[in-house]
């Protein structure tokens, strides 16, 4: 099953669960406001985001939100730091939505070529 995390105020985020309604695909959105991703699910996260980046550094970058207005608070730390500070901060920092197939593939933001191998 597909989970989307995301805030149900983010454009991106209405805009990928709208993708794949219509589609027909079963999705389990999980509200960051209510519940934040488990250390588990955000290590997954990074781990098939780092499989399609090259690496973990690239994988941080992928999922860290650079529009966002604490993205100074991230933006100089080393990667394990910023790691922490991502998952310490995923309201404010993540780039939305965080979309999950499994626990081999993940993306970061709007994905739609990505998400049609997913079938």
């Amino acid at each position: 099953m597909i989970q989307i995390f995301g805030t149900t105020k983010n454009f991106d985020v209405k805009t990928a669960q709208r993708w794949f309604s219509e589609r027909r695909i079963a999705v389990q959105f999980v509200d960051l406001k209510e519940k934040e991703m488990s250390r588990g699910e955000f290590d997954s996260v990074l781990e098939s985001l780092a499989r399609q980046t090259g690496s973990r550094a690239d994988a941080i970058e992928e999922l860290t939100d650079k529009k966002s207005k604490d993205y100074s608070s991230i933006a100089y730390l080393d990667d394990s730091d910023k790691a922490d500070k991502l998952f310490e901060n995923q309201l404010k920092l993540m780039k939305q939505p965080v979309c999950r197939n499994g626990k081999q593939n993940a993306t970061a933001g709007l994905q739609q070529k990505i998400w049609e191998t997913w079938k």
